[in-house]
């Protein structure tokens, strides 16, 4: 709850309340705070609790923490055997050289063999097309503008 409070920021907070509180009633301050903390937290399980009977026998599993996004996706992320499968099944350093490939000019004998067309396929989208012819270019006329 408290992880980003220093040593010092909890100085300065014990020191403050010992001049606001006084000496003498601090510890009485101190069990009316604890107090009420425990009750918020008795007051969370409880509703918590009812919230899990509630939604019935197919939420036993059901934690409140789930609800936070980065555990979310975290889990769906880990559990889920269809991302599992198909995490295993990508190979993405040889879709990586591949394309690399592609862009240098570069190709594998397996990748030309796959990059063949057959007959009555489209054009070979890998190749570069060839550079147009350059256009004749209309005499400029300075006079004419």
């Amino acid at each position: 709850m408290f992880n980003d409070i220093g040593a010092l920021e909890l100085v300065t907070i014990v020191v403050l309340a010992i001049l606001v509180f006084g000496p003498d009633k601090l510890p009485k301050v101190i069990q009316d705070v604890s107090n009420v903390i425990r009750k918020i937290r008795s007051f969370s399980d409880s509703a918590k609790q009812d919230i899990r009977s509630e939604l019935g026998p197919e939420f036993k599993d059901f934690e409140f923490e789930d609800l936070n996004p980065k555990t979310f996706i975290r889990k769906q992320l880990t559990e889920n055997e269809d991302l599992k499968e198909l995490r295993t099944s990508f190979d993405l350093r040889k879709e990586l050289t591949d394309v690399t490939d592609a862009v240098n000019g570069k190709e594998n004998p397996a990748a030309e063999a796959a990059a063949t067309p057959a007959a009555g396929t489209g054009p070979d989208l890998l190749k570069k097309p060839a550079a147009p012819a350059p256009e004749p270019r209309t005499p400029f006329d300075a006079d004419a503008t």
